[in-house]
């Protein structure tokens, strides 16, 4: 892969990068912010490695201009001094894919990296869409529609929708959802996974679809049911679930 690291301690960077090399990545260092901004729409990078703490812009302002003005599937990595839960949920809610928290570890971060990479794809080239009942998910654009309605999300909400969707009636402990969707286990809190699927069954109103279910199963986690009968027409074509 072609990856961005931006860290301004040049001694870590440059060992990351080299790690990086050795792995068979390609990889450019920033040491600023802006700079990494001034070059990026001419880049074609796969992935941004990202420190929070930037000589001339926080990490969380350039995490916001990349959902910005890149394309949404390049996976973006925290790596960070910063280890408090409050600020692992806030990277991580406003669109990063993973983090970790220094000093870092050579096999610990290419393992992270080659799982991004392996997640970067939400679904199967040429199976982009999920459409049952009243519901449609554009995994390409990433927009969500509830009886031909666009519905507004958050990067986390589309992707805990998106898993869902494509494990429809599979039961899904709290733990697999977390990893699955966040990339994360042991870091985050289960309530992460609680106040998110809040968030999205009253966003998709999920509790006035007389087809549809989002049941908490107790003391494990959740399943997303539909009772109609165009599932039958679904389940044909699995590669869509």
């Amino acid at each position: 892969m072609n990856i961005a690291l931006l860290e301004d301690d040049i001694h870590v960077g440059e060992l990351i990068q080299l790690w990086l090399k050795e792995a068979g990545h390609d990889c450019t260092h920033y040491t600023e912010g802006e700079k990494f901004i001034s070059e990026a729409h001419d880049q074609a990078f796969d992935m941004v490695i990202l420190d929070w703490m930037l000589p001339d812009i926080n990490g969380d302002k350039v995490l916001e201009w990349i959902r910005s003005n890149i394309k949404w599937s390049i996976p973006v990595l925290f790596v960070t001094m910063r280890d408090s839960e409050r600020d692992i949920v806030y990277a991580l809610e406003h669109g990063a894919d993973d983090y970790m928290t220094k000093p870092v570890k050579q096999m610990e971060m290419l393992a992270r990296i080659n799982a991004l990479s392996r997640r970067s794809d939400l679904h199967p080239v040429g199976h982009n869409k999920i459409e049952i009942g009243s519901y449609s998910i554009d995994i390409t654009s990433r927009n969500v529609t509830h009886n031909d309605k666009p519905v507004q999300l958050t990067q986390k909400e589309f992707e805990l929708i998106a898993f869902l969707f494509k494990n429809i009636n599979t039961v899904m402990s709290r733990k697999y959802i977390l990893e699955s969707v966040w990339g994360r286990s042991g870091e985050l809190n289960t309530r992460t996974v609680d106040t998110h699927i809040s968030r999205i069954r009253n966003k998709l109103e999920l509790g006035k679809e007389k087809d549809w279910r989002l049941s908490a199963i107790y003391h494990h986690g959740y399943r997303l049911e539909f009772l109609g009968e165009e599932l039958k027409q679904v389940e044909k074509n699995p590669s869509l679930l």
